[in-house]
């Protein structure tokens, strides 16, 4: 069989036959989440196209999509956030994680990301939520405040032996072959995520623009 399905209380998983040699950290099954924990809010529909339509072979079509997928913004909320978990409780609680690290930085790199850092809304609304679904307590013991967080108080960079234990991780996802293309190295990354801690807690202490009509 090609294909199969497996259950896990709240959780499918697509297990396929790899056409390369199966790694540890990138495993050949695609998860599918149903848990009502998620509110899926802003969405919208977002057009999806092959990797390899761009080869333009002769005979070959590639299927496209527009399906309806989660905001940007709240993406990224959602990965910032988790980000200051980790950084906060400073441990790992599970591998695969230094993945959020690299979509930040790749998020950054997108024209819409100036468009970000200007939804407070949804930063409040991931951080609302968040503290509902997904309470956390810090190293010292005490609850993560998500609101506080994003109202310029966002750490995205860890330090320590969290760091070294995140480095590891990121190491393992390289040697994973998750990318086609080469990512940063793993301190220029955290310079990135640096900077981009810097410029999330500065617009966030920066008043809105008034706009008069």
């Amino acid at each position: 069989m090609a294909a199969e399905l497996s259950q896990d209380e709240d959780k499918l998983y697509l297990h396929y036959r790899p056409c390369t040699p199966a790694n540890d950290y990138v495993m050949p099954r695609v998860l599918l989440e149903f848990g009502a924990r998620s509110s899926g809010e802003p969405h919208g529909r977002q057009h999806v196209c092959c990797d390899m339509a761009a080869a333009q072979l002769d005979g070959v079509l590639f299927p496209e999509a527009t399906p309806i997928v989660m905001d940007v913004a709240r993406t990224f909320w959602e990965k910032a956030t988790a980000a200051h978990v980790y950084c906060v409780q400073q441990r790992l609680k599970s591998e695969r994680f230094a993945r959020h690290w690299h979509d930040l930085n790749a998020i950054v790199q997108n024209q819409r990301f100036a468009e970000v850092i200007d939804r407070r809304d949804i930063a409040a609304l991931v951080a609302e939520h968040k503290s509902w679904f997904f309470s956390e307590k810090a190293a010292d013991g005490s609850n993560v405040d998500y609101h506080h967080a994003v109202s310029g108080n966002l750490r995205l960079v860890p330090s320590g032996e969290a760091r070294a234990h995140l480095e590891t991780d990121y190491a393992k996802m390289l040697e994973g072959g998750m990318f086609d293309s080469t990512p940063p190295s793993f301190d220029v990354l955290m310079t990135a995520c640096a900077e981009l801690e810097e410029r999330l807690n500065t617009a966030a202490h920066t008043p809105a623009p008034i706009t008069l009509n």
